[in-house]
């Protein structure tokens, strides 16, 4: 913008004295923070990090930086290979979309994405908004998702011919190791392509302590053990009306053991995982003259594994299921800006979804489900309103419904409103108060209508309500101290026909019984001072206290807390940059929670606060390119702590890495 007027001015002024000579000027660059002023003028709740933050804090992977962020829950099963999933605001994982890079990840036999396998080499931005994004051109899964986490990928910044290479290594702790590449290269004027690919392996035998009553012994976690390979190309080019094309496509395999939970004199682990995943997707945006856009998306997803289990219960002696899933998925999102104040945008999504599964009892689903999102975002001044209205229809078929005796689905209609506001209190200060209310529902799973004989085809979707109130402020700078940004929200949930498995005569059986309200404050803040020429310190906190209730008519558990959701909860990061050496530090804790419904001593899990500390260095190698260097310790103090029960967590570990860049 500024060399934008710059060149303007220069042009003007020369016209005039003298239309036959023309003056060059200098480039000039203006940056800014955009996450974090994006994280305070927002109308509803989001919050962000890069991805340089994150590895120069140290963090293995998307899960640990997830955790950081106020008002989210993650499920971590412990170790490198254990399933990590995120729920926010106590709505449970099923309401959370993960989308990477604009598009949405989907399960629809399980309904949960494992973050967990989302590397971090390669992410750009991690963000999490509760509601909606801010983006008026995002898809109709996005307007109907209750908290959407996105992950956004790195993208070249090349010229003409340009290339950049990057070799890494890191190992670490418990047999760690873990080679990647990356290489992006500039092709023509307007194209830039890349590619990222990375092995990791690790034995995951970590120690931990056992406690039986008074007496505690030393024991070890098997099978703990991860394989796994990670490959993605992309390509972009930009036409020269501004309209750019995107393609991705994606692989992901893994092998793993599934280490089970910890019984007292009882270590066999026998439960395998092989996991597959691949995914092609592209998206292009143009603008249709001066007062329309559009924006297309597509998707092909193949989702493969297999699980195993050795034990003598079994009539062969192993228990073997293998599940394939795909999806076939388009998106379309018009936009129409007919005044200064007001923006409009109508998004049209379908996707297929398809279930194969050698489990015996459960049939083959398919799913078509149309979600329609009109939005709007008017501006008027100091006040901004968004509101949107998602419609949702769903069909489903059975390939072996008569085989199982399966009654097909009834086809399911909903319509899902939300609205959102900001308002800034003072004109010259950024100082503004905002409200969010959203309605959104959460399709049953495949696994919820089908699975075995606790299937129940004739659940209801989970209703969700969404209330929240808050206020962000962003200081101007004043001394060293850069900037503050303060956000305080405060919110209230209820989940109506919630899916739970409800006991019956023989067998478990999937019914719309629950009810959850939860109450919560999120607070974040964030501030950056230049201490001294080339010394910085950037810090970064949140805090989430929050009362989750069962409220479910006649519940033994009415007014219990939610299994696994702590009354307080936080984090802490702080990045200190020098000339010489930058030091990363990180601190996660939660409060006592319980793992039953039953808010007993038997069932409590006994708070804990994790610290990290890194420490990185970088150098140009004259005629070669720049190397990192990297140690960071992690869990510095040996805490041992569970998430989920008898699911202990590693305790002290290190990893050392080195990474060329030429």
């Amino acid at each position: 913008m500024l060399a934008a007027t710059a060149a303007m001015c220069c042009v003007v002024c020369t016209n005039a004295q003298d239309s036959l000579r023309t003056y060059g000027i200098d480039e000039v660059v203006v940056t800014a923070d955009k996450s974090r002023r994006a994280n305070v003028f927002a109308t509803v709740p989001v919050q962000s990090v890069s991805g340089d933050d994150m590895r120069l804090m140290g963090l293995q992977n998307i899960a640990d930086a997830v955790k950081k962020f106020a008002g989210t829950n993650v499920k971590d099963y412990g170790g490198i290979g254990g399933m990590k999933t995120v729920s926010v605001r106590n709505l449970g994982a099923q309401h959370t979309a993960v989308s990477y890079d604009g598009i949405t990840v989907s399960n629809t036999q399980a309904g949960q994405i494992d973050i967990g396998r989302l590397l971090l080499d390669n992410v750009g931005m991690l963000s999490m908004a509760v509601g909606q994004g801010s983006d008026i051109m995002q898809s109709a899964r996005h307007y109907a998702s209750a908290a959407i986490l996105s992950v956004e990928t790195e993208r070249p910044h090349l010229d003409k011919g340009e290339s950049m290479m990057r070799v890494g290594l890191s190992g670490g702790s418990w047999g760690q190791i873990n080679p990647k590449l990356r290489y992006w290269q500039g092709i023509g004027k307007a194209t830039t392509a890349s590619i990222d690919a990375n092995f990791m392996r690790a034995d995951g035998i970590y120690p931990f302590k056992l406690q039986n009553g008074t007496q505690v012994t030393d024991e070890r976690r098997n099978n703990s053990d991860i394989m796994q390979w990670h490959v993605e190309g992309n390509v972009r080019h930009d036409f020269r009306d501004s309209s750019r094309l995107d393609v991705k496509a994606y692989f992901y395999h893994s092998e793993r053991g599934l280490p089970g939970s910890v019984i007292l004199y009882n270590d066999a682990a026998n439960e395998r995982l092989w996991d597959e995943n691949f995914f092609a997707q592209t998206s292009f945006e143009t603008r249709l003259g001066k007062l329309w856009r559009l924006a297309v998306r597509g998707k092909c997803t193949h989702s493969w594994n297999r699980y195993e289990d050795e034990n003598a219960k079994y009539a062969t002696g192993k228990l073997v299921q293998t599940n394939r899933q795909d999806e076939y998925y388009l998106s379309a999102t018009i936009g129409w800006k007919p005044a200064a104040w007001l923006d409009v945008a109508l998004a049209e999504d379908l996707a297929f979804n398809k279930l194969h599964t050698t489990v015996n009892g459960s049939p083959n689903p398919l799913r078509t489900t149309s979600l329609t999102a009109l939005a709007a975002k008017a501006q008027w001044g100091r006040l901004t309103v968004e509101g949107n209205i998602v419609g949702t229809l769903a069909k489903e078929t059975l390939t072996e419904s008569e085989v199982y005796a399966i009654k097909t689905p009834d086809d399911r209609r909903k319509l899902s409103p939300s609205l959102s506001l900001n308002f800034r209190i003072l004109p010259d200060e950024a100082l503004y108060i905002r409200a969010l209310m959203k309605q959104t529902f959460r399709m049953p799973t495949f696994n919820d209508l089908y699975y075995l004989q606790i299937g129940n085809t004739s659940l209801r979707p989970e209703n969700a309500n969404e209330y929240g109130v808050g206020m962000t402020w962003n200081s101007r700078p004043w001394g060293i101290m850069k900037y503050v940004a303060l956000t305080i929200d405060t919110y209230y949930n209820s989940v109506t026909d919630k899916i739970v498995a409800f006991p019956s005569t023989y067998v478990w059986k999937m019914v719309n019984f629950g009810k959850v309200e939860a109450k919560g404050l999120d607070a974040t803040v964030g501030t950056e001072l230049q201490l001294a020429e080339g010394f910085a310190l950037t810090a970064m906190g949140t805090l989430t206290l929050q009362d989750a209730k069962d409220k479910t008519d006649g519940s033994a558990t009415y007014g219990s807390q939610l299994p696994y959701t702590p009354k307080a909860s936080g984090g802490l990061s702080a990045m200190l940059a020098t000339p010489w050496l930058n030091i990363g530090y990180s601190a996660t804790g939660q409060g006592k929670r319980y793992s039953m419904a039953q808010n007993t001593r038997q069932y409590q899990l006994e708070g804990y606060i994790e610290h990290s500390v890194s420490l990185s260095r970088q150098m140009d190698i004259k005629r070669v390119g720049r190397l990192t260097l990297q140690l960071t310790l992690h869990n510095i103090t040996d805490k041992q702590y569970e998430i989920i029960k008898y699911y202990p967590m590693p305790g002290r570990s290190i990893t050392a890495s080195a990474t060329m860049e030429m």
